[in-house]
């Protein structure tokens, strides 16, 4: 290690003393893994060869091949799955329970050119007498064809590479892999498939980041899939979109390489509407936890509250500018010596009190939680998970030590039951200082080192509940194991509430435990921009809860940055404004007059629209759709939509068009089909179109959808049924879930109908007794605005 490697660990961890324990832990973690991981040695390549031999199955079958052996599933869902070399759909972190059941109607039948396939009534799967797997509509249309994979295996043993080429239509555009700051749609590229935290304050150009998904969204003129490569391993995918009319007038087909260091080959396909894609996704790998209500509202974070009077005086600030605010976040300063589940006695000597007088406001404490243990005896966590044997050991049998805020710290092993339920009963503590909430920190898991990778040893054991395995297998799911962890403890500790948990990192099926937010976005116009892109690209990954750092995590934003990041959150499901210890304020009034009127129309209109987020995240859980869609959400035929990244849909009613340039005061607005009113002006606009309206500092555009049926909070803070008229002759509706915020109820979902007469709208709900009175006040809008354009 060079001096310039040795200042910056120094700089990234604060001390002389904790960057020469980084440069300490980086020499460990190169000794554990030369002493605890086999030399890469010679390795024979293997392809499948020809097909020799079938075995129908329910749902399938088992094709066997000259050198390798695959079985594929179709389930009752929908959903396909295959497995190459005996590897079946289980065990998985992924899937949320038991394989689905397999769909009895599937048949197993022979194809064309000594090829097999299974026809089923969603889709059908050909497998050519290579062992090339064809996945296609019902109708006989190729969506994808994943080539005869190739591994390469140790001569002497242990787990092998493998590589998986596929082709897809050349018009077909990619979504997905997790957080990625450059999405939503995933250019021509490399990314990889390793949980990262990158040390530092991210660009769109920085990959990979804090959570990554083998999950890709796949959308064509042909129809939409999504296609999981069930393996936690560390790898890459190289994308490259397809060119029509190619060469001598012939389609160049788009591409997508994964090539993982191991695991099982093993794969999941849904094919059909983007919205039955998540469904069936939501139903293998579970059903989004439910936030309370309250996590639905602005929540104020910082690194550096520093004390319980720090505390009140932001809480006055609100208060006293009559801003809403439903949670405020402490971060690790919060604790005695950065030491987890602990408080800082003489910065916080009363915090129960102060979570009790903030809750009576109607305001939540959070904590932040991180992994990393304090290393010391009379540390009553480290004192206890020792006892536990909690703690991750390496190949020797020793436990691993890092280094995190609190100096030299282990690891619990979050992949052992038992680990799990130890560390959920920890939470105890953070309920008795009066936490509501929990926010996951450091958990990819991040280990600060002078050089190398920044994380455990890959050397490092994991049992892996049962199966055993070292760390390259276990690091992309050990933040996932962690959450559900502190969810499953907190079910337990306080069973009449919803857990509140979001992550910093996660895998695939992260969402039954709670969210994410963005992490360390850099402060800047491409921060902004990477914000919107990592919440509508997790989402397509079945993440539907996110949200940013507003203003950027770390250095001073402009007042205008500051406000478009704002207004764009207002419409975002994580509303949390948050910065480093080091950074500028964020507080709406630190930025002038101006910004501060503007924000609380943004902080109104949030609080307003609360039933309507309500509503969104029960469709969530039931349904797997996200808050934030693509604007090709219905229409993923339409090409315009699908190269559409700076506007989105808020749930089925609302179209968002935020501001991510600096200077601007009006922007093209890409409006799909169908009549859309601006929400500010009633203007209504008939799409499918381009449109260029006016946006001043004062809000961003937001359109509403003819007819749709919006709850929101009406002025005397019951609900309200805010109706946008139909066009004539057309008619609208919408959804309400009305929900008390809390508890385990599951609310009957009311479905209402708008419809014109008239001059008049009507509105009636829908129930299985036939149509009736609305359940509450209903405000007609769009019927006295300005003139309709094209």
């Amino acid at each position: 290690m060079n001096g310039r490697d040795l200042v910056r660990s120094v700089k990234a961890v604060g001390s002389v003393g904790q960057g020469l324990r980084t440069v300490r832990a980086a020499w460990r973690r190169r000794r554990a893994d030369a002493a605890g991981l086999p030399p890469r040695g010679a390795e024979r390549a293997r392809v499948p060869g020809p097909v020799q031999e079938v075995e129908p199955e329910p749902g399938g079958g088992i094709i066997r091949f000259g050198r390798a052996e695959l079985r594929i599933l179709v389930a009752v869902n929908g959903a396909v799955f295959w497995g190459w070399d005996g590897a079946g759909p289980e065990p998985s972190y992924a899937l949320a329970g038991r394989c689905p059941e397999p769909d009895p109607r599937a048949v197993l039948e022979p194809d064309k050119d000594g090829g097999w396939r299974v026809v089923a009534e969603r889709v059908t799967v050909a497998v050519s007498r290579h062992g090339a797997i064809e996945v296609r509509t019902p109708g006989g249309v190729a969506l994808r064809r994943d080539l005869p994979p190739r591994w390469w295996e140790p001569v002497g043993g242990g787990p092998g590479r493998w590589m998986q080429r596929s082709d897809v239509a050349a018009d077909a555009r990619f979504f997905g892999l997790g957080g990625r700051a450059s999405g939503p749609r995933l250019r021509d590229g490399t990314y990889r498939l390793w949980n990262t935290d990158p040390g530092h304050a991210f660009t769109p150009g920085d990959d990979p980041l804090y959570i990554t998904m083998p999950v890709q969204l796949v959308v064509a003129d042909a129809g939409t899939h999504l296609v999981f490569h069930d393996s936690s391993w560390d790898g890459t995918v190289t994308l490259r979109e397809g060119e029509e009319g190619a060469g001598s007038g012939h389609d160049r087909a788009g591409t997508s390489e994964l090539r993982m260091d191991g695991g099982p080959l093993r794969c999941w396909v849904m094919v059909g509407a983007p919205a039955r894609v998540l469904l069936t996704w939501a139903s293998l790998t579970g059903a989004a936890a439910l936030p309370p209500a309250w996590a639905l509202g602005h929540h104020h974070a910082r690194w550096g509250f520093g004390s319980e009077q720090e505390v009140r005086r932001i809480v006055a600030g609100y208060e006293e500018r009559d801003l809403p605010l439903d949670a405020v976040h402490l971060d690790i300063d919060h604790f005695d010596g950065h030491q987890v589940f602990t408080v800082d006695q003489d910065c916080f000597p009363k915090l129960p009190q102060l979570a009790e007088e903030l809750r009576r406001d109607g305001i939540r404490l959070v904590s932040i939680v991180d992994p990393a243990v304090r290393a010391a005896s009379g540390n009553a966590v480290y004192d206890s998970g020792t006892a536990e044997d909690a703690f991750v050991r390496d190949a020797s049998g020793q436990v691993v030590e890092g280094v995190v805020w609190p100096g030299e710290a282990v690891f619990p092993d979050f992949t052992h039951a038992r680990v799990r339920e130890w560390w959920g009963g920890l939470y105890e503590e953070r309920l008795g200082q009066g936490f509501s909430g929990f926010w996951h920190d450091m958990n990819e898991p991040t280990s600060f080192t002078a050089f190398g990778e920044s994380t455990l040893p890959r050397s490092a054991r994991h049992s892996l509940d049962g199966w055993g395995g070292d760390h390259r297998e276990a690091h992309n799911v050990y933040a996932l194991c962690m959450a559900r962890a502190g969810y499953e403890g907190l079910r337990t500790l306080a069973p009449q509430e919803r857990p509140f948990v979001f992550s910093r990192s996660g895998w695939a099926g992260m969402q039954r435990y709670g969210g994410t937010w963005s992490g360390d976005v850099i402060t800047g116009w491409p921060g902004l921009r990477a914000s919107l892109a990592l919440v509508m690209g997790l989402g397509l990954c079945g993440v539907p809860y996110s949200g940013p750092d507003v203003g950027g995590f770390d250095g001073h934003p402009s007042p205008e940055l500051y406000l478009r990041w704002f207004q764009l959150a207002a419409y975002l499901p994580l509303f949390r404004t948050h910065a480093s210890l080091r950074a500028g304020r964020r507080e709406p009034w630190e930025f002038g007059a101006d910004v501060l009127e503007h924000a609380r129309v943004a902080l109104v209109e949030r609080r307003r629209l609360l039933p309507y987020f309500v509503t969104l995240a029960h469709l969530a859980r039931r349904t797997g759709a996200p808050y934030v869609r693509p604007l090709w959400w219905s229409a993923p035929e339409d090409r315009t939509l699908r190269d559409c990244e700076d506007t989105f849909l808020l749930g089925d009613c609302l179209l968002v068009a935020p501001v991510l340039d600096p200077g601007a005061d009006r922007r093209a607005v890409q409006l799909p089909r169908g009549r859309w009113y601006d929400m500010a002006t009633e203007q209504a606009y008939e799409g499918p179109a381009q449109v260029l309206v006016e946006a001043p500092l004062a809000r961003i555009p937001v359109f509403a959808r003819a007819g749709a049926v919006i709850p929101v909070r009406g002025d005397d803070g019951g609900l309200e049924l805010e109706v946008w008229a139909p066009a004539p002759g057309r008619t609208g509706g919408g959804l309400v879930v009305p929900d008390g915020g809390d508890g385990w109820d599951e609310p009957e979902i009311e479905r209402y109908v708008a419809r014109r007469q008239g001059a008049r709208v009507v509105v009636e709900r829908e129930g299985e007794d036939g149509v009736s009175e609305p359940s509450h006040p209903v405000r007609v809008r769009g019927l006295t605005g300005r003139g309709t354009q094209t």
